[in-house]
């Protein structure tokens, strides 16, 4: 999967699990859990969306290296 591919995919999986983020102006570097304000139910509705979409499994031990909203986009990238 390519990087724009991507971003559509997790813009879309973000916009699903909190509506009210705006996109608009939206810095990549925005912590996923404290500048979107995602819980930790949040945060495994998340995973579980890209998951469905896009059919990259976040494993547990990853979750270190997608805490912000480019760390996802990378990740789903390198592994879609």
């Amino acid at each position: 999967m390519n990087e724009q591919d991507a971003r559509q995919a997790v813009h879309t999986a973000i916009g699903q699990i909190a509506p009210d983020v705006e996109f608009d102006g939206l810095d990549e570097q925005s912590r996923l859990r404290q500048d979107l304000e995602l819980d930790s139910l949040d945060f495994l509705r998340l995973v579980e969306t890209i998951d469905e979409a896009t059919g990259v499994d976040i494993p547990e031990s990853d979750y270190s290296a997608v805490t912000t909203v480019k760390g996802l986009i990378d990740y789903v990238a390198s592994r879609g």
